[in-house]
């Protein structure tokens, strides 16, 4: 019987952490290449089929998927009970509702 070679979502998970942490140090200093460790990240999450904590998914933009710094590259406002997002590499928002709790 052979074993699976495919790794671990936690992993996984810590190496997509680390990712993040790397561009968010690098940011200031190179943002092509912060936009390519978001890239590495999303791609070896993509292929254990892993789902993005919600803190990671609101640093990166969804349709240009760049890394995104609040005052930097990034407008974040509260619209009608939503967190409103606004992209400056893009110029796209997207928005996410804010829970009670």
């Amino acid at each position: 019987m052979v074993k699976s070679r495919k790794p671990k979502h936690g992993d996984v998970l810590k190496r997509v952490e680390h990712l993040f942490d790397e561009a968010d140090m690098v940011f200031a200093k190179d943002k092509q290449l912060a936009n390519r460790y978001i890239a590495l990240a999303r791609r070896l999450a993509m292929r254990v089929n892993l789902r993005l904590p919600s803190h990671l998914k609101r640093r990166y933009c969804k349709f240009c998927y760049s890394y995104l710094k609040p005052g930097i590259n990034l407008t974040v406002r509260l619209n009608n009970g939503k967190l409103v997002y606004y992209c400056h590499e893009c110029k796209h928002h997207f928005r996410m509702p804010l829970h009670n709790k």
